[in-house]
């Protein structure tokens, strides 16, 4: 456990997190603070699409709706309930503030990555196929660098995406209803399997349906046990910056390093903004434009942190549940359990304005974003598959061994699962951040494309426009784009 903290700490302190920060910092200020100055554009094109319901459905693909409610069901999971409640026990309030500027720098970090996915996917008889290991191997030329992000992502898939889940749900429903672990694991394996066979347009549906309903849900609860404490919401908010500025000698408690390193690590697994993950979702959407799927990925980031992440850690903050110099003495010790963080911690957070029924609450709300996270999480692990093997015959066998993990991961230790989740987070990272910052320009000018400025006048003018762009022409990427698009069809 000690080695395994050690190496985690090494990859993310400090290199690791300041990269994450510093792409999201690189690609917003390169498009002018594009996810801040134009909120109109991007809300017009994500939400107020939804409001016209005009998106039509057809054979090349998902619809854009499905597309992100496949993505948010895969973000918006136990990282929203469990991860902050766990970036808070190890990290302190200050944990909140970073996972807000990951967030908000992460949007086009985000914005980028579905971008380049929808610009570099290919077309299969499955429908539309894309990603990271696309848009490295067609716009870098890079297919070692591919190979590299496809087997740590499929690793992550296994470890946050689907133990973590099944983690989460089991302890959840074991401290609420004193239910077994072990037939719990087993009831969520096939529920599991019955949606996955479907591909991921069943996938598609069911998190359509899904989503939308689970993020209400806990969203109106949270809100509820936070206005119920109200008058400690002052000082929770001048905690968090406290906290998260304030180097520990000084403050005595948890210290600015220790929120930033919890904090930007939680907020990365909750939004995968810099992962690359969700970008295999979105690249399935039935879209013409790039960056049109691109707005998406702004609103996927936003949404799924800035919203539903900040309403967990205002109803752990407000409720006095959390005690700093309990979490600390026990992290000194070495006497962490599980009942002390993660699920518990929001239950009992919940439970001082609904009793005993705060958690079976977020029991309920566990289980549906759990389900969800390990629906979008396998669908990333046979994309995965499908690219390193060059084929879909192992899915059968990939599908078994993840659905038999689903069980192992109801009966585990969450403490040493949070660390291989960032372990594995990090190790796939590294590759797409690379990626992601050898494409930014082909990133920007479609960015640019799509916010329809006319005259290059007004570029030069315009805030989103700081940098002079080149003019289009038929690059080695274009030329191995269509000369793979080809080879893939043929």
């Amino acid at each position: 456990m000690t080695m395994l903290s050690k190496i985690t700490d090494f990859i993310w302190n400090p290199w690791l997190l300041s990269m994450f920060l510093l792409t999201g910092l690189y690609f917003s200020v390169r498009t002018g603070f594009f996810h801040l100055f134009r909120i109109r554009f991007w809300w017009k094109c994500t939400v107020g699409s939804l409001l016209n319901r005009n998106q039509k459905r057809s054979n090349r693909g998902i619809t854009q709706f499905q597309a992100l409610s496949t993505a948010l069901a895969a973000t918006i999971g136990t990282g929203s309930i469990a991860g902050v409640a766990t970036a808070i026990f190890y990290g302190g309030p200050g944990a909140v503030f970073w996972m807000w500027v990951s967030a908000f720098l992460g949007m086009m970090t985000g914005c980028a990555e579905k971008t380049l996915a929808v610009r570099f996917r290919v077309r299969t008889g499955e429908g539309w196929q894309g990603g990271p290991m696309f848009y490295m191997e067609q716009g870098l030329g890079s297919r070692s660098l591919a190979i590299i992000f496809s087997f740590f992502c499929l690793l992550e898939t296994l470890i946050g995406g689907n133990l973590i889940q099944a983690n989460s749900i089991a302890t959840s429903l074991e401290a609420s209803f004193g239910i077994n672990r072990f037939p719990v694991g087993v009831a969520i394996a096939l529920l599991t399997g019955l949606v996955v066979v479907g591909g991921i347009k069943r996938i598609g549906k069911v998190s359509e349906k899904l989503v939308p309903c689970m993020a209400i849900l806990f969203l109106l609860g949270g809100l509820f046990v936070v206005l119920f404490h109200f008058r400690a919401l002052p000082d929770t908010i001048r905690c968090i910056f406290k906290e998260a500025l304030t180097p520990k000698a000084a403050c005595g408690g948890y210290g600015a390093s220790a929120a930033l390193r919890y904090g930007v690590a939680r907020g990365v697994f909750t939004n995968e903004a810099g992962l690359g993950t969700s970008a295999m979702a979105h690249a399935a959407a039935d879209v013409d434009e790039p960056a049109q799927q691109g707005m998406w990925g702004i609103f996927e980031v936003f949404f799924a942190t800035l919203v539903i992440c900040t309403v967990t850690a205002l109803v752990i903050l407000t409720s006095g549940v959390y005690d700093p110099s309990y979490a600390l003495s026990a992290i000194s010790r070495g006497s962490v359990t599980d009942a002390m963080l993660g699920a518990p911690l929001s239950a009992a957070a919940f439970s001082t304005v609904f009793g005993r029924y705060g958690g079976i609450f977020v029991s309920v709300c566990l289980i549906l974003f759990a389900f969800t996270s390990l629906l979008g999480a396998s669908y990333y692990g046979e994309q995965c598959i499908t690219y390193l093997t060059g084929s879909q015959n192992l899915i059968p066998f990939y599908r078994a061994f993840f659905l038999c993990a689903v069980i192992f991961g109801s009966i585990g230790n969450i403490s040493a699962m949070w660390l291989l989740v960032d372990l594995s987070n990090g190790l796939m990272a590294l590759p797409n951040l690379i990626a992601l910052l050898l494409l930014s320009t082909e990133a920007v000018k479609q960015i640019n494309h799509y916010s329809f400025i006319p005259s290059n006048k007004k570029r030069r003018n315009s805030a989103i426009f700081l940098f002079k762009l080149p003019k289009k022409k038929k690059t080695i990427a274009h030329l191995r784009n269509s000369v793979y698009t080809k080879r893939a069809n043929s």
